[in-house]
């Protein structure tokens, strides 16, 4: 995924989450812009099957399992620092409507080497945010422009040249207009990537 300059767009205000992963089930990131609800054993099936090359129950616990190069949205990021941090262009490659959403992102210098994060008390190969992150569902095929809350200006390292991203984990909302199938491929967020990731 390339590198892009921010557009003129205004971001979309991103809900409030956690800067390291989350345990499961995700937290509350606030009020307005709540993680997904703790799947327990009475929780009904999810409504929605599973996307093409993936496959599972669909819930938070036992989602539909994707591997290799599969990617449910697009993520590319600009090189402008805001303050704000950067802004990340994200598009919903597919035909349902996405409401929950893991992202991780990496930096990387002119070379493509993978750098640092300066997040926290320690140096974090890479940043990740989970839980209802867009600020609302996003709708098939749409595209829309976030900063994270996981990814601050002061977040970025000195010396980046190239900001990646991808969303590891999405959900899909289910017929109540809550979350209830869930989707993920681990294959595209491992803690040492290289520049381009999985292809």
């Amino acid at each position: 995924m390339g590198i892009m300059a921010c557009e003129n767009e205004a971001p979309k205000k991103a809900a409030p989450s956690a800067s390291s992963p989350p345990p499961a089930p995700p937290p509350v990131a606030s009020a307005s812009a709540s993680s997904a609800p703790a799947p327990t054993a009475a929780e009904k099936k999810p409504s929605r099957p599973c996307p093409d090359k993936s496959s599972g129950v669909g819930t938070f616990e036992d989602p539909c399992k994707a591997k290799g190069k599969a990617r449910i949205m697009d993520v590319t990021a600009g090189t402008k620092i805001g303050d704000k941090g950067p802004t990340f262009k994200i598009v919903n490659d597919t035909k349902q409507e996405i409401l929950y959403g893991k992202i991780v992102v990496w930096f990387y210098d002119k070379k493509g080497k993978q750098i640092d994060a300066t997040a926290g008390d320690k140096p974090r190969r890479r940043l990740t945010c989970a839980g209802n992150i867009f600020g609302g569902p996003v709708k098939p095929s749409e595209k829309i422009f976030m900063n994270f809350s996981c990814v601050k200006k002061e977040d970025v390292p000195a010396g980046f040249a190239t900001i990646e991203g991808e969303i590891q984990t999405v959900g899909f909302t289910g017929d109540d207009g809550k979350v209830d199938t869930y989707w993920r491929n681990d294959d595209l967020a491992p803690e040492e990537r290289p520049k381009g990731g999985v292809k």
